[in-house]
């Protein structure tokens, strides 16, 4: 074995038997080197134990859904999760008896997407051990892991307000958290998510805390200003107060080398920008940054002037590739368009080439997309990229609807801007991959990343007089290219899991990932389906993933694609599991969260639920 593999593999078994991250180490690797459990045993995985949060809404007693997408971090024995009303909840990692819970007291009358939060993030100095969130409020906490209570010396009484500094004037426009910050020493370095349905609003810069006293250290503007580099690239004073821009996704850290990665989302509007001419950097871009001063080391834009709700909604994954017989540190960034960018970690170099290609211009007056978008050369696209209407699905009960959805569509390509007839695109607004990223096997330096084809439909119209921008996308219900059940409009699959070998850029397999129980009871095969969650892999041959929107958790052979196992849950797992070592027990759990919901059904669930062998 090559000797940095085994060195990487050696600090690996160190945390091997917990789950210290949210993406199982700082880099977001998602791989554990656990295998108790493994291909010769997984059929005889069971329900360990289950644990209810009582943290739900669909929507009827309040007045918005819930989506229960948290990935818990194991750390001496204890769960430490949160819930989509963002309550702090610490449990005992091999029974699921409750241990505390912290309330943030989260609004519950003001508008939002989802009630949502996706987890926390662990500092200790060796004598104290604490947690870091922040809430959809805009509070971050600093909450003490072994009491559930606030740090005092933290902020005010254990709080910092993510909103100071950052709102616009007069206050317009929210600001939260959904994901856990990154630590990096003692720095706590938050994102935000950020109301973007008007041009100015909340600012998106990225921020790193003292994890002490909570006192700011640096800011990251995401929108360049005056004399700053990537200014030039907005008309006139466009920057000025624009909303978006922002990182609502997770950060990646090298601990090693000190570099913080940010996946950056596109600039407010999303899908008109007329008003913001130029390639708006730093939208859309991978950035990476000094941890320590927050001074940019390099970029990559992913979408120049995007026009199409086209963010970096994934963790930035840390890997390494072989080139020329040595191992290259690589970031490897999966985005909605179904693209896998891979570049040299302190460099920013592409590991394969990448291409400026001309793409359509834009029929709405007054907007100027840009000329040219990158396509990476390898790997190919794990998600489909556009559809003709002879692709339109087969399956009787959609072909009707979906024919009427069509009359007088234009089919676009990846990047066609929308115009004035309905234009269908592929991927949609939700990807392609989405904030369930992607896993890496380090053994085989295979990056394995699920996605779903559902395409979106949009035309643009005219705002009322005297708004701020004079066109506003519009089309049926969330926009979404599928039918009354959620089918999607195109032929399967619908939905896939992808296993990329990152030396070679070249798909290793690709299975089909879901399915529609009502389909497969009339015979069709297995379709695919929507998918929100990740997946993670084990040094026992294993990929687990829920995300799919079929209430199934499954497991497959890393190597083949094989499904090996399939369990049913009481509602789907849009979330990404972990896996870690129970001391007392002796066995290796598999944890994830069911919540349901979400986007993509009406089966609402609270369970986190434990997997381990008999």
């Amino acid at each position: 074995m090559n000797v940095f593999v085994l060195l990487c593999l050696l600090s690996l078994a160190g945390l091997s038997q917990e789950w210290p991250y949210y993406g199982g180490d700082a880099g977001g690797r998602r791989y554990s080197p656990l295998k108790q459990i493994n291909r010769s045993n997984i059929s005889r995985l069971k329900v360990a134990w289950t644990f209810h949060t009582g943290d739900l809404s669909d929507g009827k007693s309040d007045p918005i859904r819930s989506a229960f997408e948290a990935t818990p971090l194991m750390i001496d024995g204890v769960l430490y999760f949160t819930t989509p009303f963002n309550r702090l909840l610490a449990i005992d990692a091999e029974t699921g008896r409750q241990l505390w819970a912290f309330d943030p007291k989260l609004r519950r009358d003001v508008g939002r997407n989802l009630y949502i939060h996706r987890g926390v993030a662990y500092w200790t100095d060796g004598k104290q051990k604490r947690l870091y969130y922040g809430t959809l409020d805009g509070d971050l906490f600093a909450i003490d892991a072994t009491t559930g209570q606030p740090v005092s010396s933290f902020g005010v009484n254990g709080k910092v307000s993510l909103r100071e500094g950052m709102m616009p004037v007069g206050g317009r426009g929210s600001l939260g958290m959904s994901s856990p910050p990154a630590i990096y020493k003692n720095l706590v370095i938050c994102g935000s998510i950020v109301s973007d349905g008007e041009p100015q609003g909340p600012s998106g810069d990225v921020r790193a805390f003292d994890a002490l006293t909570g006192k700011l250290a640096w800011r990251f503007h995401t929108v360049p200003r005056p004399g700053e580099f990537g200014n030039d690239t907005w008309e006139g004073e466009s920057w000025k107060g624009r909303g978006g821009v922002n990182a609502w996704s997770i950060l990646s850290v090298d601990l090693q080398r000190g570099i913080v990665f940010l996946p950056l989302t596109s600039p407010s509007t999303d899908f008109y920008g007329g008003d913001r001419k130029g390639a708006n950097l730093f939208g859309d871009s991978l950035v990476a940054l000094d941890a320590m001063t927050g001074k940019r080391l390099w970029h990559f834009q992913t979408v120049h002037h995007n026009l199409w709700d086209y963010d970096l909604p994934a963790q930035p994954v840390l890997v390494e590739v072989q080139r020329n017989g040595r191992l290259v540190p690589a970031v490897a960034q999966v985005t909605k368009m179904g693209f896998t960018f891979l570049f040299e970690r302190e460099t920013g170099k592409p590991l394969f080439e990448i291409v400026e290609r001309p793409v359509p211009p834009s029929e709405i007056p007054g907007e100027q997309a840009w000329p040219t978008q990158p396509f990476p050369v390898k790997p190919p696209p794990f998600a489909r990229q556009s559809m003709t209407r002879e692709e339109l699905t087969t399956i009787p009960e959609s072909r009707e609807f979906c024919e009427k959805l069509v009359e007088g569509a234009v089919f676009g390509s990846l990047y066609t801007p929308i115009g004035r007839k309905p234009t269908i695109l592929f991927p949609g607004t939700n990807g392609g991959a989405n904030w369930g990223g992607a896993s890496f096997d380090p053994e085989t330096r295979t990056l394995y990343v699920n996605s779903h084809d559902n395409g979106m439909i949009f035309r643009m119209v005219e705002r009322p007089p005297g708004s701020q921008i004079p066109f506003r996308p519009q089309g049926p219900p969330f926009s979404r290219f599928w039918d009354k059940n959620r089918y999607p409009c195109q032929r399967p699959p619908w939905g896939h899991l992808t296993a990329i070998d990152l030396d070679r850029g070249e798909h290793r397999w690709r299975v089909t990932l879901g399915v529609f129980d009502e389909l497969l009871a009339k015979g069709i095969p297995p379709t695919g389906a929507s998918n929100l969650g990740g997946s993670i892999v084990t040094a026992g041959g294993l990929v687990f993933i829920g995300a799919t929107n079929d209430s199934r958790f499954r497991a497959f052979d890393k190597d083949t694609g094989k499904e090996l196992w399939v369990y049913r849950l009481p509602a789907s797992a849009h979330a990404t599991p972990i896996t870690f070592y129970g001391k007392k027990t002796k066995k290796q759990y598999v944890v994830i969260a069911a919540g349901g919901g979400n986007k993509y059904n009406e089966t609402f669930s609270d369970a986190l639920i434990a997997f381990a062998l008999p």
